[in-house]
């Protein structure tokens, strides 16, 4: 065989390995949104809870949901960030960590006080408000959110050491102007109150030119709380890693988030 011919099958076969390669790895950032929900999770069972409705458990995650969302404001905690995006080979090339406490202000609301933050190194992306926001107050499906949501029962799933009632939620209509969360929700079986949320906080904006402003782009977070003073489930940690599709290029963006150091701010609560 002419050895042309053979450097053109050899470059055939390269293309084809990396074309195959590329596929895997496209398939891979796709997935791994969705893997980082399923971590800690067993099969999940479709069947029917027993001796209650899924009606019945969502009028009562909601109201311990709003408490919760209440008494959230009454409780200092420390908060740790850290943003980070990634090269192909997973090294970190950019990064923003803040460390901060929440205390009881002179006028008795709550007040951030920041502890540690070295200057951002990110430049690939940028934190937006809602971003911050998202990090400041958690999902928390109230009784003033649920007329704009849809609660679809989904199962039962035994997740890490708790045996749980899986819900899916989406905006009930794209019309609506609230950014609202869209994803799944974890309600334990015996307080019934969510202990694990995966999702978007609110859906990506990408606007049809850069004159319109920069994309609104956020990973998929998943969340878990704690059980908080024998009283209600706060969260402790939250992580997102996945590959944002911003308009010029893919990022691989990798976020945790740490609430710790729960306590009243009112020694009475």
């Amino acid at each position: 065989m002419p050895r042309f011919a053979e450097v053109a099958i050899d470059r055939w076969i390269f293309v084809s390995r990396a074309s195959i390669l590329l596929a895997m790895l496209l398939s891979s950032a796709n997935l791994r949104a969705q893997n980082v929900c399923e971590i800690g999770n067993q099969i999940l069972n479709s069947a029917q809870p027993s001796g209650i409705t899924p009606a019945e458990i969502i009028r009562q995650f909601v109201a311990k949901e709003t408490a919760f969302h209440a008494a959230r404001d009454h409780y200092g905690y420390t908060l740790e960030v850290t943003v980070q995006t990634l090269t192909s080979f997973d090294q970190i090339d950019g990064e923003y960590h803040q460390v901060s406490e929440f205390v009881l202000g002179r006028n008795g609301a709550h007040v951030e006080k920041v502890t540690f933050a070295p200057e951002s190194t990110l430049r690939r992306i940028s934190l937006s408000q809602d971003d911050l926001d998202y990090v400041h107050t958690p999902v928390a499906i109230t009784s003033e959110e649920l007329p704009f949501l849809s609660v679809e029962y989904a199962g039962q799933q035994h997740v890490d050491q708790l045996d749980t009632y899986v819900f899916k939620v989406s905006p009930s209509s794209s019309k609506t102007k609230k950014k609202l969360f869209a994803g799944r929700i974890w309600v334990d079986n015996q307080d019934l109150m969510i202990v694990k949320t995966c999702g978007k906080a609110h859906p990506d904006e990408i606007p049809r030119s850069a004159k319109k402003g920069p994309a609104n782009i956020s990973p998929t977070f998943v969340t878990y709380r704690e059980e908080i003073g024998g009283k209600l489930w706060f969260p402790t940690y939250s992580k997102a890693d996945e590959f944002l599709a911003f308009p010029k290029a893919e990022v691989h963006v990798r976020e945790v988030v740490k609430y710790s150091s729960y306590k009243p701010l009112d020694p009475r609560n």
